[in-house]
């Protein structure tokens, strides 16, 4: 779900509701802040460049040749309101997970446009590049960036099998389930992810008996936002073995490619598809 909102609309629709998107502005010269590090590189790749892109959190880091170029506000959480005002935008791209809804209210009290982001699945992001490029005035870029996703999706559907679990955190130990967008990255390719503890988050803190529980085959280690190392994974492994199960596949993969949505969706997918598993039955 995304959602474009700004200070007229009726309360009840911020945040929660989609709103179908127009251009903001009919001069072509945006001026974006962006508070998601995966929808500014999204930006970058709709045509904008860093005199339209005037705003940015640190771990907006891609790309790497043109964020340099583009003045940091703050971070996803708290970013300074101060430099946000400081960059005049005329839109500010925003995340319901990512970014709090504080954020989003003082923009609009500014009298900002706010296009806020909800992807709970890679099916949703066509539609979400769409809608984001025509917010930016760049709704052919949108399209193809739709179309050239919608094709992937159904070359790459369904390549996989076996029950797995992307780890997000080490102490505690925290998962993404298969409610989340990552979950959806993993599940598209054939994957299944469980949903544990399915009344929270989405990222539940796990125990090598919720392994058990719910039989998985594979640990898929992250690295970001904690950097897993191959060793914990397999130290993981062992705990399983230890509380009376069979001993599941250790890998470690690309946090970015796991959870970067837009954009990099198409190219997460297919990093995510060059996972080595095992066989049925191997390990």
């Amino acid at each position: 779900m995304w959602i474009l909102t700004d200070p007229n609309m009726p309360s009840a629709l911020r945040w929660t509701e989609h709103v179908s998107p127009s251009p903001l502005n009919e001069d072509p010269g945006m001026r974006v802040v962006s508070l998601v590090p995966s929808l500014t590189l999204t930006l970058f790749d709709l045509g904008l460049d860093a005199t339209e892109i005037v705003g940015r959190t640190p771990w907006c880091i891609h790309p790497e040749d043109a964020v340099g170029d583009v003045p940091v506000v703050g971070g996803t959480k708290t970013p300074t309101l101060s430099k946000i005002q400081a960059a005049q935008p005329n839109l500010v791209v925003m995340d319901k997970d990512e970014n709090p809804k504080k954020v989003h209210d003082w923009c609009l009290a500014q009298g900002y446009d706010v296009f806020v982001c909800h992807v709970r699945h890679p099916d949703d992001v066509p539609d979400m590049l769409r809608d984001l490029g025509k917010a930016v005035n760049r709704e052919g870029k949108g399209e193809a960036l739709a179309e050239e996703l919608e094709t992937a999706l159904r070359i790459l559907k369904q390549s996989r099998s076996g029950v797995v679990l992307p780890f997000i955190w080490n102490d505690p130990l925290m998962v993404a389930n298969g409610q989340t967008y990552a979950g959806g990255m993993l599940s598209t390719l054939g994957w299944t992810v469980p949903v544990i503890k399915p009344d929270g988050t989405g990222y539940p803190t796990v125990t090598e008996h919720d392994l058990l529980e719910h039989r998985v085959e594979g640990l898929l280690m992250s690295s970001e936002p904690y950097d897993f190392s191959l060793k914990e994974g397999e130290a993981l492994a062992g705990r399983v073995v230890e509380a009376g199960g069979r001993r599941p596949w250790v890998r470690c993969i690309d946090g970015e490619a796991l959870t970067w949505m837009g954009s990099h969706t198409l190219h997460g997918l297919r990093k995510l598809a060059e996972i080595n598993a095992p066989e049925p039955g191997g390990a």
